[in-house]
């Protein structure tokens, strides 16, 4: 009998538009250990309904008695909990190589894709959220949402570039952790999945390695990825 747990997961104005990108990571790893869950829509002022995990942030998981909040940590916990189950990063070392994927996708890939979709993403927000998430990112990024995404017709070619190591593995191997994915796989694929459900811009070509991969991400379990609203225009053809 599978596990039954339940997942507190960022939600836009639309209930079952799901974006964050560490919630991606949790509901893929949840899904490769072949768990059940609920997941219940939140957003970014609802902090009350958090107020039981001790912290303001999704994702959280319950499970039983147990509540994690912290996608890392609830990698971890998953991974540690049911070791019966498919493993998320394969032996010791893949964990550590995971950790090193968590740290750069967190530091360098999410900000250099908030800079292209952080407007879009705003457009997508219930209208309670929308000032929060306003205040918030342009008190962080120093300037307004429009300016930071200002020309990113033209710098998107530079964050492509950006992207090399990334797809020089891709074009050599099916998946970032081999011929199959696992949770460093999640971990990447949940930044583009935040630019998937939110915006229309096209972050890659679609002749780009990386965006076959994307591919065959949102196809995996059942597509689940792919059955959140969002935008599928421009990668091979999907």
């Amino acid at each position: 009998m599978k596990a039954a747990l339940t997942l507190y997961d960022l939600a836009g104005a639309e209930p079952d538009r799901r974006f964050s990108p560490y919630c991606w990571r949790t509901r893929l790893a949840i899904a490769h250990k072949g768990l059940t869950v609920e997941t219940i829509p939140w957003r970014f002022t609802e902090k009350e309904a958090l107020a039981f995990s001790g912290q303001g942030k999704v994702p959280v998981l319950v499970d039983g008695a147990r509540t994690i909040a912290d996608s890392w940590a609830i990698a971890e916990y998953l991974e540690d909990t049911y070791p019966d189950r498919p493993s998320l990063f394969g032996d010791g070392q893949g964990r550590a190589l995971a950790r090193f994927i968590n740290h750069w996708t967190d530091s360098v890939l999410h900000p250099a894709i908030a800079r292209l979709i952080l407007a879009d993403i705003h457009a997508h927000l219930h209208e309670k959220d929308q000032d929060y998430f306003r205040m918030t990112r342009e008190r962080f990024f120093g300037a307004t949402l429009e300016t930071v995404c200002q020309d990113r017709e033209e710098r998107v070619l530079s964050f492509r570039q950006g992207l090399a190591p990334l797809r020089a593995t891709l074009a050599a191997q099916p998946f970032l952790s081999g011929d199959r994915p696992a949770y460093a796989d999640y971990i990447v694929f949940g930044a583009f999945q935040w630019a998937r459900a939110t915006s229309p811009f096209a972050l890659l070509a679609s002749d780009d390695p990386i965006a076959a991969w994307r591919g065959h991400m949102l196809d995996a379990f059942d597509q689940l990825a792919r059955q959140t609203p969002g935008y599928d225009h421009n990668i091979n053809g999907r």
